[in-house]
């Protein structure tokens, strides 16, 4: 209760300091009366309390009032974390971000434990190996869910529609995902599977397109984005590019000057104008909205499935003096349309349900990649 106290106190603290009309002796004002209430807590407190971690708290506090993806992270949570940068990790394969104080799974990506597992968009886990989540920070959770390979975590799941609390025990592994997926399906219909943005995902994916075309004459694509939690910016404008000839990409806008870009598509599609369909589902966000959200403006796609995650805005991590960092939100995603897709995210042109968890090709049980597949050869 303290912690959940405290983080309302600061984060309201925060938000007032920031104020462009708050002057400067109101700031020095509103930081003497923040090192007040440390002390009155030190003192008075029925518990005695570590006043760094305190402050810690604080500051995760004041981040997390902002946005589900700003946090601070310690030290030793930084160092992870920029351990995991390297593409390899060990731990269960889901994009999580925080919502009304639990952590909210964006997607599970595919091929690793949390998917096989049924894990899905959208879900919240609430409890970790029986812990309650409420009332930890993002990177704190995260840092929990992280462990050994070849460990068993206990995850306690909400899922909306469902009352009763569903259990999965899931063992570690090391995430090595494979971004790329291709094959002909029936009829000449090319399939791409994109199951993440990471540096390599847009070479594999124009290779995959060249050893297609050079073996089939093929009548049209699909590109498969379901459960893709997105990663590099840069991806998803090279894989956007793949299949224009012109036009604007996307549009960051934030703060700062440097961050205004605008990013356009260069002569060249890869596939020849030929018919595409993109199929998306709530778990497809980030660089998977901007990459949908562009061809559905230059109706160069269909766009079919379910509506996309919402989360249209770029993170850039800070390192601190003490040796951790921040993770802060410096700009958002603004479609050719000049809609942003931030808390919205993608509507398909042709809405069709959800009906697989893993997303296998199967054109018998996914009525979704059936329907694709019907459009294009009728």
């Amino acid at each position: 209760m303290k912690k959940i106290f405290f983080l309302l106190f600061v984060s309201f603290f925060y938000t007032t300091v920031i104020n462009g009309n708050t002057n400067n002796s109101e700031l020095y004002k509103k930081i003497d009366l923040f090192a007040e209430v440390l002390e009155k807590i030190k003192k008075e407190y029925v518990d005695e309390v570590d006043q760094s971690e305190l402050i810690d708290d604080a500051i995760n506090g004041a981040l997390q009032s902002l946005d589900p993806y700003s946090a601070y992270m310690n030290p030793e949570i930084f160092e992870s974390m920029e351990t995991d940068t390297m593409g390899e990790f060990g731990g269960l394969g889901i994009e999580v971000g925080m919502e009304a104080g639990v952590v909210k799974v964006v997607a599970p990506i595919a091929d690793t434990p949390a998917a096989r597992a049924g894990v899905k968009a959208g879900d919240y886990i609430v409890k970790i190996d029986g812990e309650q989540v409420q009332g930890k920070s993002l990177m704190e959770a995260v840092k929990i869910m992280r462990g050994p390979v070849g460990s068993t975590i206990d995850l306690t799941i909400r899922r909306k529609g469902i009352k009763k609390a569903i259990s999965k025990t899931i063992k570690r592994e090391v995430i090595q995902v494979q971004s790329v997926e291709a094959k002909v399906l029936k009829k000449n219909i090319g399939y791409l599977r994109l199951k993440a943005f990471n540096k390599n995902s847009s070479k594999q994916l124009v290779n995959e397109i060249k050893n297609i075309e050079g073996k089939e004459k093929t009548l049209g694509y699909i590109l498969d984005l379901r459960n893709n939690p997105g990663g590099l910016l840069t991806q998803a404008i090279n894989v956007t590019d793949f299949f224009l000839d012109e036009g604007e990409i996307v549009s960051t806008r934030g703060r700062k000057a440097n961050e205004n870009r605008r990013f356009f598509a260069k002569k060249g599609d890869r596939v020849k104008g030929k018919p595409l369909i993109v199929l998306i589902n709530n778990g497809s966000a980030s660089a998977s909205e901007i990459v949908a959200g562009a061809l559905k403006d230059h109706k160069r796609a269909i766009i079919l499935g379910n509506r996309t995650y919402g989360k249209g805005s770029v993170q850039s991590i800070i390192p601190l003096n003490d040796g951790g960092g921040i993770r802060i939100t410096i700009s958002k995603y603004y479609l050719p349309s000049g809609k942003s897709i931030s808390e919205v995210g993608v509507t398909p042109d042709i809405f069709i349900e959800d009906d697989s968890d893993d997303f296998e090709i199967n054109t018998e049980t996914d009525s979704q990649l059936n329907y694709a597949l019907k459009l294009l050869t009728t």
